[in-house]
């Protein structure tokens, strides 16, 4: 990106809406944020017209979108984190969806070679194949695998060092000890698809594990004699728990719930299948085959939930607009949660991150995403 300073815009800071605000980029990087006038030090000035200017969203969880499915070659690879980039998302971490090891360690590789030129890919998240049965949901069953530090470690090498999560049921036998090994190896260790306890969930938090998969799916639920996932996550202070903001995953005072829980810890994802930004039909999730109706995304012959349509920028907006979080706190969840736990040094607008924005209108449609 040019250097400049974007004014005249509502921009959310970390803390606050600067109204109107202004940010000077320069060589790549936010060098000054501040309210009112911009300087007049002779860098060329934009101004936004009064549209929201947040940081370029983190989705740690995308499995595809535009009609394809990232884990079926390497230019559907490309062309779901081309998609999800035009609806606000400036990094991306790829899901790949349970399937034969050998066919994940294959896309683990494509992931690692378009990392190496498409800066706007995180990195590969491998949801299974370390799954429970008992909670697959559209997760292919003949595709899940017991916990096997030899089959995890065959993956972590095809992916080159670009697989920066895992998502495992920590009840299954070995479970833990993946936990376990995923940490030594610098790897996030994700609970979920778990049929696990609180006690058993616990005991992963504190092995390491640092991500409750999409909270309330895929896991038991919250009941006041076994509280389950949900709360073993919450009372983990390092935990990041994923949110799918769609309307259809959780109940609107669900997601309340899970922020009031959780501050400062709650990562909107969109676990976008290929059906993500089009019409109704049937979609390719892996070998299995997706039926898309009003936006809601299930797989054919059981109806359970596969994945979801959302973007990231609908899931902003329905935070606002719907559940009725503040901007900061659904740009948080957006951005600087997602960031934090990759350790990437975009997702906050402030001096010496990343210069990378999604430029919202009124509404908090997409006008424009300004990034590498």
């Amino acid at each position: 990106m040019t250097d400049q300073i974007l004014a005249g815009a509502r921009v959310v800071t970390p803390s606050d809406v600067l109204e109107p605000g202004w940010v000077q980029i320069r060589g790549g990087r936010i060098a000054g944020v501040g309210a009112g006038a911009p300087p007049r030090d002779g860098t060329p000035i934009r101004d936004l017209g009064g549209g929201w200017l947040l940081p370029g969203f983190v989705d740690i969880h995308a499995h595809g979108g535009g009609g394809v499915s990232a884990i079926d070659s390497p230019a559907d690879l490309a062309a779901t984190v081309a998609f999800h980039r035009l609806h606000g998302t400036t990094r991306t971490l790829i899901s790949l969806v349970s399937s034969p090891v050998e066919q994940m360690a294959r896309a683990a590789g494509w992931v690692a070679d378009l990392m190496a030129s498409e800066p706007g890919v995180a990195g590969a998240h491998l949801e299974g194949p370390f799954l429970s049965h008992l909670r697959c949901g559209a997760h292919d069953p003949d595709h899940l695998r017991a916990p096997a530090t030899a089959e995890l470690r065959k993956l972590l090498e095809a992916g080159q060092g670009g697989i920066r999560m895992v998502t495992v049921a920590p009840e299954l036998p070995g479970g833990l000890d993946l936990v376990r090994e995923l940490v030594a190896c610098d790897v996030i260790a994700a609970v979920g698809h778990t049929d696990g306890d609180y006690a058993t969930c616990r005991a992963a938090f504190e092995a390491g594990a640092r991500v409750l998969t999409h909270t309330f799916n895929g896991m038991r639920g919250l009941h006041h004699r076994e509280p389950g996932p949900f709360l073993a996550a919450c009372e983990s202070p390092d935990v990041v728990l994923e949110v799918i903001n769609d309307g259809i995953h959780l109940a609107d005072p669900i997601v309340r719930l899970i922020v009031r829980q959780a501050p400062d810890r709650v990562a909107l994802i969109t676990d976008a299948s290929a059906g993500a930004g089009m019409g109704d039909g049937r979609y390719a999730r892996g070998a299995r085959q997706v039926q898309v109706s009003a936006g809601r995304a299930e797989l054919v012959g059981s109806g359970s939930l596969a994945g979801s349509t959302l973007t990231m920028a609908q899931a902003v907006r329905r935070a606002v607009r719907e559940v009725g979080l503040p901007v900061t706190v659904a740009s948080a969840a957006a951005s600087a949660v997602p960031a934090r736990l990759l350790g990437l040094d975009c997702g906050r607008i402030e001096a010496g991150r990343a210069a990378e924005f999604v430029v919202m209108t009124d509404d908090f449609e997409v006008r424009e995403v300004l990034a590498h």
